[in-house]
């Protein structure tokens, strides 16, 4: 099989992670103002949403995004196909595949996590979906489920995608128990083996390979980086630390030279963004809660949560409120850069 053209190959090497109820659009477009480069991911929609569903709440996306991928999840070959070319047509140019997911409802519809124990159904959904258009098509997998021996069941399931077109995989470096753990234990408690994941980047010289799975800090992906593995993916510490995780990656992953935005930046480069939304009929609330991180370990962080938090429970507050906000947050640093000559 000749192989495609990665469109993300170089966005790959820092990635945010798809988390269900947070990496939305509003989420995702405030994680474009500090970093330019890193790839983002959306909230996973099922193939069967994405083919029957309402296609602007599912899909919808603004160009500012990009470099953006839609995670898909499925076990139905054709109905992944016909969800892939849907996406691609919608301006996806990847589309992942779950197989990492333990939640009972994914399990209860045969696909995340679960299809680790099925390597040649997601060999066949992933021909399936790249026979349909030019969308990368990728996965993001555990090291194994339950009581499976990851360094006997991983590098089958890795050879068994790679086989069939896949170019770029990204592991979770855990376990997932589908039973006795719930999605939020099974994101702790499992043990991670880095060391594992590294041995399948050189198994697997073909396959561009990202780590996944308690890296906490910026300085642990460049560490991860300076080693095998062709990307490194954030996932909780992304959206809670945003800026501590993105402001500097640009820089530090890929040589972007561009001047990094102070936080206040941020917050300004969002506000007709939040206007734009409220006029149209949305509260500020979607946006914000996005946004508590912003100022994480700074002074007024709590300040800057609270109020945020506040506002969002008025239906009625605007644009302006947030202004007002981001006046204070700046006048609490000055004040705190003056305290410190």
């Amino acid at each position: 099989m000749q192989a495609r053209t990665d469109p993300f190959l170089n966005a790959a090497r820092l990635s945010v992670a798809p988390m269900m109820a947070w990496t939305d659009r509003h989420c995702r477009f405030f994680h474009r103002q500090i970093s330019h480069s890193a790839l983002l991911y959306t909230e996973m929609v099922t193939a069967a949403a994405v083919v029957h569903g309402d296609l602007d709440r599912l899909l919808g996306h603004s160009k500012a995004e990009n470099p953006l991928a839609l995670q898909v999840g499925g076990s139905d070959p054709q109905a992944l196909a016909q969800a892939t070319k849907i996406a691609y047509e919608a301006g996806y140019l990847e589309v992942n595949l779950n197989c990492g997911c333990p939640s009972d409802r994914v399990q209860s519809g045969a696909f995340g996590a679960v299809l680790m124990q099925s390597p040649d159904l997601v060999a066949d959904c992933v021909s399936a979906m790249a026979s349909v258009s030019d969308a990368e098509v990728t996965v993001k997998c555990r090291i194994g489920v339950d009581d499976q021996d990851p360094r006997e069941i991983l590098p089958v399931f890795l050879e068994k995608i790679s086989n069939a077109g896949v170019q770029r995989v990204t592991i979770h470096a855990r376990k997932a128990w589908l039973t006795g753990l719930s999605p939020k234990e099974n994101r702790d408690i499992p043990p991670l083996d880095y060391g594992l994941v590294r041995d399948m980047v050189c198994a697997f010289p073909g396959l561009h390979i990202s780590l996944n799975g308690g890296v906490a800090t910026l300085d642990a992906a460049c560490d991860h980086l300076a080693g095998s593995v062709g990307g490194v993916m954030v996932g909780r510490a992304a959206y809670h630390d945003p800026y501590n995780i993105l402001a500097h990656a640009d820089a530090r992953v890929f040589g972007d030279v561009r001047p990094v935005p102070d936080r206040h930046l941020v917050a300004d480069k969002m506000v007709s963004y939040i206007e734009d939304h409220i006029t149209a009929g949305g509260r500020l609330h979607h946006i914000t809660r996005h946004m508590l991180g912003l100022y994480a370990g700074q002074p007024g962080a709590r300040h800057w949560r609270r109020s945020l938090s506040e506002l969002g429970a008025q239906d009625d507050a605007t644009v302006r409120d947030f202004v007002k906000l981001v006046a204070t947050m700046r006048d609490l640093s000055a004040a705190a850069d003056e305290k410190e000559m």
